[in-house]
């Protein structure tokens, strides 16, 4: 299943306009992004293969900041990769999902959660 990359970043628009404005409102220099693909060294960064990156946050997860060590600093990143997830995916549904899916594990990363708690809370 294949979605026009506009559809694709409305979808991402929707996941993050689904977050609770609580969680909004305490978000912090964060950008989000659409890529069609993981660049060569976002995969080596993480350590996996090319179609299987979903999404990826780079940068200091709040838990992290510290006031004194953290200004004049770029924005921290969670892009969400189009192509792996239309991939895994059969129908527009299981995209919407998967995109939903995806933004709230990154933005999880954001507020200093990682991937072993994000699988206890069913992440």
């Amino acid at each position: 299943m294949h979605l026009p990359a506009t559809e694709f970043e409305d979808l991402v628009v929707e996941a993050l306009d689904s977050l609770p404005e609580s969680l909004l409102e305490v978000m912090s220099n964060v950008e989000v992004t659409v890529e069609p693909w993981p660049s060569r060294e976002q995969l080596q960064l993480v350590g996996v293969r090319r179609g299987t990156l979903l999404g990826l946050y780079e940068g200091i997860p709040l838990t992290r900041r510290h006031s004194s060590s953290y200004s004049l600093v770029a924005p921290d990143k969670v892009t969400i990769f189009q192509r792996p997830i239309e991939r895994m995916c059969s129908t527009r549904e299981e995209i919407v999902e998967q995109v939903r899916e995806t933004v709230v594990h990154e933005i999880a990363h954001h507020f200093g959660i990682d991937d072993d708690r994000l699988v206890e809370l069913g992440w």
